[in-house]
């Protein structure tokens, strides 16, 4: 095999894609997509039917998160271990994740330049305690040098809820809302009388994009014999709650493991301007 082949890929989804269910389109018009499949069995299962498609080309799964789910990396890394060491040994890589929470922000900020003044409604499945908070402290930021006096927060199927979302912009003084999905998924779910509905978050072209940028990087460290899944482990250190290390304790972190995968070239920046 070279490293030259194209790759098949493999998309793992999570709470931002409504668990690979909103990234359809792309595994139905990207002829390089093999599959969509949230992380665990089913996305094992698609990695084996891809690694079988294949031949004996290479493989590489892109964690297809936006930057506020970092347990979906360590999950997909768990899924690929045993399969790299297995048929996938030398063919199967793990990306680097497709956005980062400084993508997102400047995604948001892009989405958001293009709503008429009034209140920008971020909305977005809603995930865990810290996954939700975090989404609160990246609209903050994305209003940041923005035009829009109000950037608020809702989530589907959590606290608030995008009807509240946008009552509570109301309540502030709003006179126009719009929202913007800050998921694969569309902005709103249910059509919401006044509220208008900004559309998603980055073109399909947009995701293809970067996901074509990610599987060329993996496919150049596979080159080299990194396949990304012992870096990719180490996501969820420091996400969640804080923990200490009592007298004698370890900490089984592998640190440096954690400063190589920083030091690689997984790098995630791509524009803040991305087209969406």
């Amino acid at each position: 095999m070279t490293r030259s082949q194209a790759a098949t890929v493999v998309l793992a989804g999570g709470h931002e894609s409504d668990g690979g269910r909103a990234l359809a389109t792309l595994v139905a018009t990207g002829p390089a997509v093999h599959a969509a499949a949230p992380a665990g069995r089913p996305l094992t299962e698609a990695v084996r039917s891809a690694l079988a498609a294949a031949g004996d080309g290479p493989v590489c799964v892109v964690p297809m998160t936006l930057g506020r789910d970092p347990g979906l990396i360590a999950d997909t890394a768990r899924a690929l271990r045993w399969l790299a060491a297995g048929e996938g040994r030398g063919r199967l890589a793990l990306t680097a994740p497709f956005g980062a929470a400084d993508h997102l922000i400047g995604w948001l900020r892009a989405a958001a330049g293009a709503a008429p003044d009034g209140a920008v409604l971020v909305t977005a499945p809603a995930a865990g305690p810290f996954e939700d908070a975090e989404l609160f402290r990246i609209a903050r930021l994305a209003r940041q040098y923005g035009r829009h006096r109000w950037v608020e927060v809702a989530f589907d199927g959590g606290d608030p809820d995008p009807a509240e979302g946008a009552e509570r912009c109301r309540l502030l003084g709003a006179r126009e809302v719009t929202a913007v999905a800050a998921s694969f998924g569309p902005a709103l779910r249910t059509a919401l009388p006044g509220v208008r509905d900004g559309g998603p978050l980055l073109r399909p072209s947009a995701v293809a994009g970067v996901v074509a940028a990610r599987t060329a990087a993996a496919l150049h460290l596979l080159g080299h014999g990194e396949d990304g899944i012992l870096a990719g482990l180490d996501a969820e250190h420091g996400h969640g709650y804080a923990h200490s290390h009592g007298p004698g304790e370890r900490h089984h972190q592998h640190h440096g493991q954690h400063a190589h995968q920083h030091g690689h070239t997984h790098d995630t920046r791509e524009p803040a301007h991305t087209p969406h």
